[in-house]
């Protein structure tokens, strides 16, 4: 691992936060310092001790500072935000990056329309060109988990679901590729 420094007799984060006695060749040792308590508390709390530790083995060694640093975010997105985890992030980055790729289109549109109206001599044109709203697709529509709590709140007592329907919380979920 690059940039680790043998450590002093003080114990790794993991052996700490467990409170056992760190040993030379600790698995945590050089993924965990003693000072990054937190980091460990998060990762023990979504994947367990025992569970990273085998993670850890199975994994080269090259890829355990990555694998570290993964299971990290994933644990620290999971505690924010316990149903979703890391794809709540994803999705959410996702559609905003859709929201933005809608903003540059109607951008291009507009500067598109501002060059065609700076080539024509006639100023109608140009004003009516102006004038005109954009025609892009509409903005799609993502449902979001209060709208179906919604759905579900509005929706009498007496409805059941029946067997050839189901509820799928990933549906909520944009997929963009």
């Amino acid at each position: 691992m690059k940039g680790y420094e043998p450590r002093s007799s003080s114990s790794c984060a993991a052996c700490k936060f467990l409170k056992r006695r760190c040993i030379p060749n600790c698995i945590f040792a050089p993924y965990f310092r003693s000072d990054e308590c937190k980091k460990f508390a998060k990762v023990h709390k979504v994947f367990g001790a025992s569970n990273v530790s085998k993670i850890l083995i199975e994994v080269p060694e090259e890829q355990r500072e990555e694998t570290v640093n993964s299971l990290a975010y994933e644990a620290d997105a999971r505690l924010r935000d316990p149903v979703y985890g890391c794809i709540g992030a994803i999705a959410l980055l996702q559609r905003k990056m859709v929201e933005l790729q809608h903003d540059l289109a109607i951008a291009k549109d507009r500067l598109a329309r501002r060059a065609a109206a700076a080539a024509t001599p006639t100023s109608s044109f140009s004003n009516d060109m102006m004038n005109s709203n954009v025609s892009l697709p509409p903005f799609p529509e993502f449902f979001t988990c209060s709208d179906f709590s919604d759905n579900l709140s509005h929706s009498s007592s007496s409805q059941s679901f029946t067997r050839n329907e189901t509820v799928d919380d990933f549906v909520q979920i944009p997929y963009i590729f």
